[in-house]
């Protein structure tokens, strides 16, 4: 019998130590339900930390993306009545208006048009610019003997990639990352919408260009992508470039971070992996697993009363999706806690699933392949130059490291 949402007891805060390391308390919450009724950032919510239910929920139908059910909801929560929306910035729209905080029609219509822009085939063609680059910033730090590996690998790597996809200019670039940084990072709601102004002009800018004058990039390819008479508007294709940033940027430099402390932290796996690198493509299955850097999905709104698990939750009430819990679900993987390079990859839900599946998923573990590859090649030492309890995490849909500091050893290409 389902168990009315109504009448549970009251949500369970999640504190700091939840941000810090939120695993204990995720195999806290399997083993009491599939869904918990948690307060997160202040915010009531119901957290679906189980695999077989997190599936569910991530394609039950209604459980959705409405922006005015969500203000309406927030509302409530406050104990005030819905405000009037103000009239928002191209900035703004960018940072909210894009495919993950959609649902059909608007997703089909849009991904529809984007797949024709970012098809399998580009993914594969861009390794040897990839591997290029990773090898260029690792030379760059050859005979340092300590380093910040986010700093010099995992988040440079992906900035480069997915600016020279998009068609950044390289004079443009260290703008270009800055404002990334500000937007994919916590800060003050009147920075972060300064700065979501300022790349909205410029991507406006180089959208105009390429009208004017197409290139082999990524906005030229959205700006000439059409289905009939169907075409993305100036408004969207400035939040698709924006949405495109954000999910082959943050999420894939701390995928590289996580994946490489993984390695450190389990010297066994490191060695089996510097001995044989057809295991490359499994590793990084495994990171996507055991730690995954996207930890949360995207907030939904009960449109009406759902059951999941056995849990029924009410209408007008937000729903998250713990991958990161879901990932270490003993009912779906076994001994979960383990890391393990050579464990049969499949089932995880670090890249989501149905609708909202990443369409960047490729991408993201052709860079984290290379990246760690390239690592290995150059430096025949790499180990962890602080006690594993001295690093500290930032986590909000995203899980990674402050910083990873790394003592390098030389290698064959020194």
């Amino acid at each position: 019998m389902p168990q009315d949402a109504l009448h549970l007891t009251e949500p369970e805060v999640l504190d700091e130590d939840f941000l810090l390391d939120p695993y204990p308390v995720y195999a806290r919450l399997r083993e009491r339900t599939p869904v918990a009724h948690v307060v997160l950032n202040g915010v009531p919510m119901w957290l679906v930390v189980r695999h077989e239910e997190a599936r569910a929920a991530l394609t039950a139908p209604g459980v959705v993306k409405d922006a005015e059910l969500a203000a309406r909801v927030v509302a409530r929560h406050m104990g005030v009545e819905p405000a009037g929306q103000p009239e928002k910035s191209l900035g703004e729209r960018m940072l909210v208006d894009h495919m993950l905080n959609m649902d059909p029609p608007d997703h089909t219509r849009l991904r529809k048009l984007v797949a024709k822009a970012f098809t399998a085939r580009q993914i594969q063609g861009l390794r040897p610019r990839i591997e290029r680059t990773a090898g260029r910033l690792l030379d760059a730090v050859a005979g340092r003997e300590e380093v910040d590996l986010l700093r010099v690998l995992g988040y440079p790597l992906p900035m480069a990639v997915i600016s020279e996809m998009i068609g950044v200019p390289e004079a443009d670039r260290a703008d270009f990352g800055a404002w990334a940084d500000t937007l994919t990072m916590a800060g003050r709601p009147e920075e972060l919408r300064q700065t979501a102004d300022r790349m909205a002009d410029y991507l406006v800018g180089l959208i105009n260009e390429r009208r004017a004058a197409p290139a082999d990039d990524l906005i030229t390819g959205l700006v000439q992508a059409r289905d009939d008479d169907d075409r993305l508007s100036e408004s969207e294709l400035v939040s698709m470039v924006f949405q495109l940033l954000v999910a082959g940027y943050e999420t894939t430099a701390h995928l590289i971070g996580n994946g490489v402390l993984a390695l450190l932290r389990h010297p066994e796996q490191l060695a089996a992996l510097r001995a044989d690198r057809s295991l490359l493509p499994a590793a990084v299955e495994e990171f996507c697993r055991y730690d995954n850097s996207l930890h949360l999905s995207t907030l939904s709104v009960t449109a009406e009363p759902v059951e999941i698990g056995g849990v029924r939750i009410p209408a007008d009430e937000f729903v998250l999706v713990s991958f990161g819990s879901a990932n270490r679900d003993a009912r779906r993987f076994e001994d979960p806690e383990r890391f393990d390079i050579r464990r049969p990859p499949g089932g995880h839900l670090a890249f989501g699933h149905g609708l909202h599946h990443c369409m960047g998923a490729p991408l993201a573990r052709s860079q984290t392949e290379l990246a760690v590859g390239a690592l290995l090649d150059r430096f025949e030492r790499v180990e962890l130059a602080v006690k594993p309890d001295e690093l500290r995490y930032q986590m909000n849909a995203t899980r990674g490291l402050d910083a990873l500091p790394v003592r390098l050893g030389s290698g064959s290409g020194s």
